[in-house]
């Protein structure tokens, strides 16, 4: 019982070892020729309805107060609806708070997914302040958008619209497209507007509708001079990067073996030559058929060897024909010790 018992052991080690053998080849192969895209690279888009960048000066001091606020200011992904600011300065009436926008619609919005970063502003009917004129409009607008689109692998696209009328400093004003526009009130001061201003390169885009520039004297609510920029919509993007394949690596090397067995069949093909003996003489026929046959017999069995070649899974085929023939010599060694 012992005996079967070990016999059967034996059988089963040499099994599972050789079973283990023959499968790591096909596993390693399977995995070869795969490919698989690396990720790319988020794009990013923003949007603001007013942006400003002020330096007041107080009638009766001699440093400025920043005035640095925005409206509806938002990066991907986010939006935001609000339609009024207002602001507080240490030494301007007293530190109440005073309107700086005012509007009627007042969006933004931001947006990206893999292949498209876009923002987008939306402002109508908005009344735009600065400190020291508090009933005096810096500017008024009846509409204006901007937007900003980057697609993955496409140009980037920048576009702004001013729609309807606009008064600077109570004066209605004409903005020539794309160019830029002076206004001058005397005891009050100057603004010079640019509209629509566009900049796109290769993978990004901005677009404003419109930028003051601010130099005015209010001399009111101790506000001695105002000077700065004043942006008005505008959205900017940058486009998403698309995902690169990587190169697939070669399927498996011992596909190579198969051309150069097909390249030495016709090195082995020695036949024709063997042929063209047997008329050439018809007096030594008897020692033509004696020394010819053989050596083509020969021939024959070299080309069919060389047909034969080899597999990729010939390595692993004999390795688990060792370790049987292993397995069967040790199990027949113990069984004879114990017979004995």
């Amino acid at each position: 019982m012992n005996g079967n018992n070990f016999r059967m052991s034996a059988r089963r080690c040499a099994s599972v070892a050789a079973a283990t053998v023959l499968a790591a080849g096909p596993v390693t192969l399977i995995g070869a020729g795969s490919a698989h895209a690396t990720g790319g690279q988020e794009g990013h888009a923003s949007a603001s309805v007013l942006r400003t960048g002020l330096d007041v000066s107080l009638v009766n001091k001699t440093v400025n107060v920043p005035l640095a606020v925005s409206l509806n200011e938002v990066e991907a992904p986010r939006s935001a609806q609000q339609t009024a600011l207002t602001a507080r300065l240490d030494g301007v009436d007293g530190g109440k708070p005073f309107s700086v926008i005012r509007a009627d619609v007042a969006k933004t919005d931001a947006t990206v997914s893999a292949d498209k970063a876009e923002g987008f502003v939306e402002l109508a009917h908005a009344r735009v302040h600065v400190p020291g004129l508090p009933l005096l409009s810096l500017i008024e607008v009846d509409q204006v958008t901007s937007k900003a689109t980057c697609e993955a692998g496409e140009p980037p696209v920048a576009s702004s619209n001013v729609l309807g009328s606009v008064k600077v400093l109570g004066k209605k004003v004409t903005l020539s497209a794309g160019g830029t526009t002076d206004v001058r009130v005397p005891g009050v001061g100057e603004v010079r507007l640019d509209l629509s201003k566009r900049e796109t390169t290769s993978s990004t885009a901005a677009a404003t509708a419109l930028e003051l520039k601010v130099s005015v004297n209010p001399l009111k609510l101790n506000v001695a001079e105002v000077e700065g920029t004043v942006t008005l919509a505008r959205a900017t993007c940058e486009s998403p990067k698309a995902p690169e394949k990587e190169a697939a690596p070669p399927a498996e090397q011992g596909g190579d073996d198969k051309p150069q067995a097909t390249d030495d069949k016709p090195q082995g093909g020695d036949k024709p030559q063997g042929g063209d003996d047997k008329p050439g003489s018809d007096d030594v026929k008897p020692q033509d058929a004696a020394d010819v046959k053989p050596q083509t017999v020969s021939e024959k069995k070299t080309v069919d060897l060389a047909e034969t070649g080899g597999s990729s899974l010939t390595p692993y085929l004999a390795a688990g024909s060792a370790v049987l023939l292993a397995a069967g010599g040790g199990a027949l060694a113990v069984a004879r010790r114990r017979r004995g």
